[in-house]
């Protein structure tokens, strides 16, 4: 199902440019989920250049962005894939504008509404037992907070997918460690060592540097693929621009004209 080779110096490359895109659009808004898209940049990145067939409307293949807090990184890969416009991007957030904050579905490329944490893996369940029963070989690919695996709903379908042996799923944990302004590993410390309840469930697992294009690539085109597979990436929220980094703040702000410019300045140094 993968591509046969991925060229990860392209995509360190892309990443740093949707990680600029980001912020130009941060200085017509007041405020937006900064933070959690720049910890998933390298995931998203991967699902859509790497592991989705023919991504963009005909694809096969299905994403759904489960922590649907984090869809600026999924906004600016459909527009860089001619899926969204610039004119769509530029309206973010706009009375006139379709883009919001949150995922909607019946957006181009946009599967379904996602925001409500805990409900993108029941979603994702449900797509992939339809992919079966009308014998398709599409495979469903979603990216969760840690967050949402505080929610109920996120295990009941965990069961499910392996109860239900659905190998077409790979799902990928962004494991910055926060939720919202807290640590998710003081809040919730009994949700770890994260990968081995997954592993307990019946799932395929791995663990990996989130951040790094290669090891996200290898750990889905190295899978065993007869069970669904969850990538616990190891992230950090804010990742590229200094004063971001594992700063609560920037859950959910934009940056002001200084706060931008030194983040340009950090981003180019990255190039």
């Amino acid at each position: 199902m993968t591509q046969a080779s991925f060229d990860a110096t392209a995509a360190r490359t892309r990443c740093q440019r949707y990680r600029r895109r980001i912020l130009d659009m941060s200085q017509r808004v007041s405020a937006l989920h900064i933070g959690g898209a720049f910890s998933c940049t390298e995931i998203v990145d991967c699902i859509y250049n790497a592991l989705m067939r023919n991504p963009g409307l005909s694809s096969p293949d299905t994403f759904l962005m489960s922590k649907g807090h984090g869809c600026m990184i999924q906004y600016v890969v459909l527009e860089a894939l001619g899926v969204l416009t610039k004119a769509d991007l530029d309206a973010y957030c706009t009375p006139h504008g379709r883009l919001g904050v949150h995922p909607d579905y019946g957006n181009p490329g946009i599967e379904a509404s996602t925001g409500s944490l805990g409900h993108g893996l029941p979603m994702v369940v449900g797509m992939a037992l339809a992919e079966r029963g009308k014998r398709r070989d599409g495979m469903i690919y979603t990216v969760l907070s840690d967050g949402e695996t505080q929610e109920g709903s996120t295990w009941e379908a965990v069961l499910m997918a392996s109860s239900l042996k659905l190998s077409n799923i790979v799902a990928f944990i962004d494991n910055n460690d926060f939720q919202s302004l807290g640590r998710t590993s003081e809040t919730h410390p009994s949700l770890y060592p994260l990968a081995a309840k997954f592993d307990a469930f019946g799932w395929e697992t791995a663990e990996i540097d989130g951040h790094d294009p290669a090891a996200i690539y290898r750990a889905v085109s190295t899978r065993k693929g007869d069970r669904p597979l969850m990538v616990v990436a190891r992230t950090t929220k804010g990742k590229g621009v200094s004063y971001m980094e594992n700063a609560p703040i920037w859950h959910y702000r934009s940056p002001n004209k200084d706060e931008y410019a030194q983040a340009i300045r950090e981003l180019e140094t990255q190039a």
